[in-house]
């Protein structure tokens, strides 16, 4: 198993792609801290975990809170005694274009995407200097690469995103810690059930695979990443979008 024994904080991690990356490092025997707003999210993911016998921990967390990001740190720090692996996939969408966005969308946008990236890493990266190893990921996304229509807020914290990964590969490398950012394109997650089947259509479309992606398949690449496999990839930006924006 690839990631045995090894801790890792996944944010967002209730549904979608955070809930199948988090099944995904149980599997490869990680120690696994599911965090998420949704308390009733958060317990069957926990509960699937320990069903198959691995192990799992949750905690109610609020990216943009530093008081419960802190709170879930120290827990885990007591509960395991370290920190290897922080996957930063919490992330929301308040789509609008430029002349009708609201500072309020744009803001919350900021705050959870960008902000809360920034919240959680600098709440770990003491422990992981100490340790001298850990893993950053960041989820990106190929609006972080080539911007979109309507997302000028998203598109900003996920090129920020960016901009993190790869600083941080340059500050942290020297400690032991890589710092990695993965771009997904369109993946079926729940976001996309209340959307007319002609859009979805469409985005399949797009993709030279004709298809989007499953979470599992962006999970898979966080577990390379994770692991030792990808020993010397540090500050790398890895689009998974089925060739998208080939």
């Amino acid at each position: 198993m690839r990631l045995s024994g090894k801790v890792c904080i996944i944010t967002g991690a209730a549904s979608g792609i955070g809930r199948a990356t988090a099944l995904r490092f149980a599997r490869e025997g990680a120690r696994v801290v599911v965090c998420d707003l949704n308390q009733a999210g958060i317990d069957p993911v926990v509960g699937e975990i320990a069903v198959a016998g691995g192990e799992a921990v949750g905690y109610l967390v609020n990216v943009t809170d530093k008081a419960q990001i802190a709170a879930m740190v120290a827990g885990v720090k007591e509960r395991w005694g370290r920190i290897d692996v922080l996957v930063n996939n919490a992330g929301i969408v308040a789509d609008a274009q430029l002349t009708k966005m609201t500072e309020e969308q744009f803001d919350c946008v900021i705050d959870i995407n960008l902000k809360g990236v920034y919240n959680c890493t600098k709440a770990v990266v003491d422990t992981m200097i100490e340790q001298s190893s850990g893993v950053i990921l960041n989820a990106s996304s190929v609006v972080g690469l080539y911007g979109n229509f309507g997302q000028t807020n998203y598109a900003a914290a996920k090129f920020g995103v960016i901009g993190f990964t790869k600083t941080w590969a340059k500050e942290l490398g020297k400690r032991g810690i890589r710092s990695n950012a993965v771009c997904p394109g369109f993946v079926a997650t729940p976001i996309l059930n209340n959307m007319p089947e002609k859009v979805i259509q469409a985005m399949e479309e797009k993709v030279p695979m004709r298809r989007l992606a499953q979470p599992e398949e962006i999970a898979s690449v966080y577990t390379f990443l994770a692991s030792d496999d990808a020993s010397y990839v540090n500050g790398a930006v890895l689009s998974v979008d089925g060739g998208l924006v080939i």
